[in-house]
């Protein structure tokens, strides 16, 4: 596959042009994005993904992703499908408030340093004729989204933005968010020499880890847990021994300590609001200075009672018997 140069009117070191999306599947772009990394794979590159993790995107990038969960582009319910749907809408909100022109730019494009050839972006807009700001990114965020904005572009967001201005070379983008459906926010981020060095720096890292097929180290995340999962479905019945191998023994130890910190204060929690709750009684709301405690009977509620249903129908047990997935539990002695 080769690259042609991206127009950019006489300015150095344009953007490649990797590949045409216009038309092109979605099962071939994701394809396309496992030979290097993308913007939005930066802040994950680099661990400060607070959603993905540098094991889970070391999965996608190596194909061992395939038992991972996929977000279905067509759910409705997903952040990820309005975002899309919105994406647009943002788009044309941005023009009419900056009077910028944008216009889509439909290729993945890849940096133009045969060092970098690993570094990929897709880029939502592309701003015309405006000296200041060369790029738009568009987004949206819902009720619990929207927190991340509160303090600005969050960290995540401007890895991303920053990851588009080293793969073109522009100068500077803009970020327009839509906030609960109802607000828009504009924000500029500009091009940072000493921000870039370092993020190719950490994204060359993660690549040789790709590239070198070793998987990175997990984080503790969720996101490494259901990594790890998929990585090492099953055991082989072998032991290991890990007795002589200081790194891990005291890891090891460590989590022991810690797994028994934690039962003691787990315990001490469970005495601290015994001790409230018996002293409220029946009162629904204790007050103190520093806040209050309630405690209130939820509503009742009508559910299935499945142990009665199977006893006086034990044939449905076999009839809609559905096959459950055993999975590895990890215990300490």
């Amino acid at each position: 596959m080769k690259a042609t140069p991206l127009s950019s009117k006489g300015k150095a070191r344009p953007a490649l042009r990797l590949i045409s999306t216009k038309e092109l599947p979605r099962e071939d772009w994701l394809a396309v994005r496992k030979q290097g990394i993308g913007s939005s794979d930066a802040a994950a590159a680099v661990g400060l993904n607070p959603y993905k993790s540098q094991l889970e995107l070391w999965l996608e990038k190596t194909g061992r992703d395939t038992t991972l969960p996929k977000a279905d582009p067509q759910d409705e319910e997903s952040p990820a499908y309005w975002g899309n749907v919105l994406e647009p809408i943002v788009a044309w909100h941005y023009s009419k408030r900056t009077k910028h022109k944008v216009r889509r730019i439909n290729a993945v494009l890849q940096h133009p340093d045969p060092a970098l050839p690993w570094m990929l972006a897709n880029i939502d807009r592309e701003v015309i004729g405006a000296e200041d700001v060369q790029i738009l990114e568009c987004k949206t965020a819902g009720i619990n989204g929207a927190r991340l904005w509160k303090e600005g572009v969050p960290e995540y967001v401007q890895l991303q933005v920053m990851h588009q201005l080293a793969v073109t070379g522009k100068q500077a983008a803009d970020v327009a968010v839509l906030l609960g459906g109802q607000t828009l926010e504009i924000h500029r981020i500009e091009r940072d020499e000493q921000m870039i060095a370092r993020l190719i720096e950490l994204e060359r890292k993660f690549w040789q880890y790709v590239e070198s097929d070793t998987p990175p180290p997990a984080d503790g995340t969720a996101s490494a847990e259901a990594a790890l999962r998929c990585l090492y479905p099953e055991d082989n019945g072998q032991t290991v021994d890990f007795s002589s191998h200081a790194g891990l023994a005291a890891a090891y130890l460590e989590l022991k300590a810690v797994r028994q910190s934690i039962s003691e204060k787990e315990t001490r929690e469970a005495q601290l609001k015994q001790l409230l709750q018996q002293a409220m009684g029946e009162a629904t709301r204790a007050d103190f200075s520093h806040g209050f405690v309630s405690w209130k009977k939820a509503k009742d509620s009508s559910v299935l009672d499945v142990e009665r249903l199977l006893k006086e129908k034990p044939y449905l047990q076999v009839r809609y018997a559905k096959r459950k997935e055993g999975s590895r539990r990890f215990l300490i002695n």
